[in-house]
């Protein structure tokens, strides 16, 4: 196994939640709502090579539901009023939440790929070892 690169871990993370490139923090991390750059505009770092599969989408449904399920179970309205009113006053917060904190936790994640040194070739690189 290789040496890892000294990359500073929460400058990456912070560049990534930000949206920016983990590298140089200057280029954008996306050019459409969800889909990474295949590279920097700023610094030209292959950014494509960062694999963000499903993870993102798990960490964003444990931060949501920690932040808006589990409040609402403590409260006995929720139980008591209608559902026609606790749907929609459930469901728009829960989908607005959910779609603002995907390209940051996706940005995060990626920013952390990028301190770790992890690429797309070394989880085919260990599939071929699993194989084996």
């Amino acid at each position: 196994m290789a040496a890892m690169s000294a990359r500073p871990f929460f400058p990456a993370l912070s560049r990534g939640l930000r949206g920016r490139c983990p590298a140089c923090g200057r280029g954008s991390l996306f050019w459409r709502y969800l889909k990474v750059s295949p590279h920097c505009p700023a610094c030209d770092h292959d950014l494509a090579r960062y694999p963000a599969d499903d993870g993102p989408a798990y960490f964003t449904i444990l931060i949501v539901g920690h932040l808006i399920i589990a409040p609402l179970l403590l409260f006995p309205i929720i139980w008591q009023a209608s559902p026609l009113v606790v749907l929609p006053a459930t469901l728009i917060p829960l989908a607005g939440l959910t779609l603002a904190l995907l390209p940051r936790v996706k940005g995060g994640f990626i920013g952390v790929m990028y301190a770790l040194g992890v690429k797309d070739s070394d989880a085919a690189l260990h599939t071929a070892d699993v194989a084996d």
